[in-house]
């Protein structure tokens, strides 16, 4: 994928959109970023003269609701995320991002971009921060809420890819999220992944990991199966929401801890920062054909900004083409061992 090209922004899906995004947008234009704004044209050219900007536009004339189901993408081509996922199949855009309907969001890139070969299930990948002060990875956030074992070996796998690449890291470690640390801890699930993740070549297979060490990055990347990492990472959003509630109270309970409060804003608001969704803006959704981002209904314009900032830094590592990579070691070792690979209809 060409690096040079805009992200496709579906300008139109998500709850403060389209202004949201123009504004976002103009942001990540000033920043150095390419982004054409895919929505209704005339609507988005009179909010770009309000702000007296400019930035190509690509029409759509249709928008996916967020009460809308996710599948109506197969008969409304001409909605935003739809349009947008489409110029990145066709080469006209690096990668789309939406921060709208997220089921549309994965319907559009699975039905439009496909599969790269070898992947059962595409999975959304959450960055998360921790104590360390950088991010794991966690894989699946959402996307498969039953998985089987050959789909979170690949999820593994692509974690892996996207932890070297993106983080930087030489030989990322993987944990798989379990009840315990022990091997036979957890459901069957679990423990059928623990022994595949155990002998899957590209991988530094750290064990079982629990849920506190999600937090504390005691792994790089951290396995799991959608239903319980979207609980893990709403819980996650919503714990950071409600510590900051409760230290903002504390810090108007009374003359010195208004004192105190004025000392540490700084500090707090760093901290805050990193504790931001919006300073990623929005997740990948890995192991479809190309790139597409998922972000919240709620963002604003700096997470718009932000999303479109992290789509560039994936394409320009090359994400998807290292995941092909990988996942082709993956299938050469298990033919090997005389292992059936899964079909990738599956």
């Amino acid at each position: 994928m060409n690096p040079a090209l805009p992200i496709a922004l579906d300008a139109m899906g998500g709850d403060h959109m389209p202004e949201a995004a123009v504004d976002g947008a103009l942001q990540a234009a000033r920043d150095g970023h390419g982004v054409v704004l895919v929505g209704d044209e005339p609507r988005l050219r009179a909010l770009l003269a309000e702000r007296g900007g400019d930035l190509p536009i690509e029409h759509a004339a249709d928008v996916i609701g967020m009460s809308e189901h996710a599948t109506d993408v197969r008969r409304r081509k001409d909605a935003s995320v739809v349009v947008a996922t489409r110029m990145a199949k066709d080469g006209r855009a690096g990668a789309c991002v939406s921060l709208g309907h997220s089921g549309a969001t994965m319907a559009a890139a699975l039905f439009v971009l496909g599969r790269i070969k070898g992947v059962e299930r595409p999975a959304i990948l959450a960055n998360i921060p921790t104590a360390q002060g950088r991010h794991s990875a966690l894989i699946d956030a959402g996307a498969n809420a039953d998985c089987r074992p050959s789909f979170l070996q690949q999820f593994a796998v692509m974690g892996t890819i996207y932890a070297r690449h993106v983080y930087g890291i030489a030989e990322p470690s993987v944990g798989l999220m379990s009840i315990g640390e022990e091997s036979d801890k957890g459901n069957e699930l679990t423990r059928e992944t623990h022994a595949l993740l155990a002998r899957t070549a590209g991988i530094r297979f750290h064990g079982n990991v629990e849920g506190r060490d999600l937090l504390l990055g005691t792994t790089d990347v951290v396995v799991t199966d959608g239903f319980t990492g979207n609980v893990m990472l709403k819980l996650a959003e919503g714990e950071a929401r409600v510590i900051f509630g409760l230290v903002r109270d504390a810090l108007q309970s009374g003359l010195r801890a208004k004192v105190g409060g004025l000392l540490a804003k700084s500090a707090l608001k760093r901290v805050a920062a990193r504790l931001d969704p919006a300073e990623v803006g929005a997740q990948p959704l890995l192991g479809v054909d190309g790139y597409a981002f998922i972000g919240h209904g709620s963002s604003d314009a700096r997470a718009v900004a932000s999303a479109i900032r992290t789509a560039h830094q994936m394409v320009r590592a090359g994400v998807c083409e290292h995941i092909a990579e990988g996942l082709h070691v993956v299938r050469a070792a298990q033919e090997a061992a005389g292992v059936t690979a899964p079909s990738d209809a599956a």
